[in-house]
C-alpha cells in the first residue's frame, strides 16, 4: 500500500461552509488525519443543506456536507465552555495544523488564536481563511463568497451585457480560496 504525502500529519479543522471545509478535504485526501470540531447541538450547520440527500428518511444526510467533509474525523465541542476550550487547546497541542475560518477576532476570544495556541505548540501551522484578510479597512468585516465575487468585478462581467451583474454559478472565490489555503498549508509544513 502506498502511503499518501500527509499521513502522519493531524490537522485541527475550525472550518464551515465551503472554503474551509474544501480545504480540509483536500489535505484529508493526502493523508492527513483531520479532526473537524462541530457545534454540540446542531453540528455542522452544513449538515442540514439540501436537497439533494444521501439516503432516504431518517437516515437522509446532507450531500453537500458529505462531499466536502469526507475523509475527516468529527467531533463536537463547546467552545463556549471552560472544558471546552481546554480540550481544544489539547487537541493544537498534539496538531501539526489548525485551520479556521470564523470572523477575525472569534477564535481570539475562545484563546483558540495562533498567539494562545503557539506558546504550547511553537511548530504549530495556524492557516485563518478570511474574506479580506487579518489587517486592513475590511478585515472585520465578514466574507461570504457572493460579496468577494461582487467587490473583486467579476459579477460586472457575467450576465447580459446590458443587464445586471450576475454571480458566477459556483461559489468560485470559496473554491479558490480553498485551494489556495491548502496549497499554503502545504508549503508551510
Amino acid at each position: 500500500m502506498t502511503t499518501l504525502p500527509l499521513a502522519g500529519i493531524r490537522i485541527l479543522d475550525f472550518t464551515r461552509v465551503l472554503a474551509g471545509p474544501l480545504c480540509t478535504m483536500l489535505l484529508a485526501d493526502l493523508g492527513a488525519d483531520v479532526i473537524k470540531i462541530e457545534h454540540p447541538k446542531r453540528g455542522d450547520d452544513t449538515r442540514q443543506w439540501g436537497p439533494p440527500w444521501a439516503g432516504e428518511g431518517a437516515d437522509a444526510q446532507s450531500a453537500y456536507f458529505l462531499s466536502v467533509n469526507r475523509n475527516k474525523r468529527s467531533l463536537t465541542l463547546n467552545l463556549k465552555t471552560e472544558d471546552g476550550r481546554a480540550l481544544a487547546h489539547e487537541l493544537a497541542r498534539q496538531s501539526h495544523v489548525v485551520i479556521e475560518n470564523f470572523k477575525i477576532g472569534q477564535m481570539a476570544q475562545f484563546g483558540l488564536d495562533y498567539e494562545n495556541l503557539q506558546q504550547t505548540n511553537l511548530r504549530l501551522v495556524y492557516c485563518s481563511i478570511t474574506g479580506f484578510g487579518q489587517t486592513g479597512p475590511y478585515s472585520q468585516r465578514p466574507g461570504y463568497d457572493y460579496v468577494v465575487q461582487a467587490m473583486s468585478g467579476l459579477m460586472s462581467i457575467t450576465g447580459p451585457s446590458d443587464g445586471e451583474p450576475h454571480k458566477v454559478g459556483v461559489a468560485i472565490s470559496d473554491v479558490i480560496a480553498g485551494l489556495y489555503a491548502a496549497n499554503a498549508v502545504q508549503a508551510a509544513l
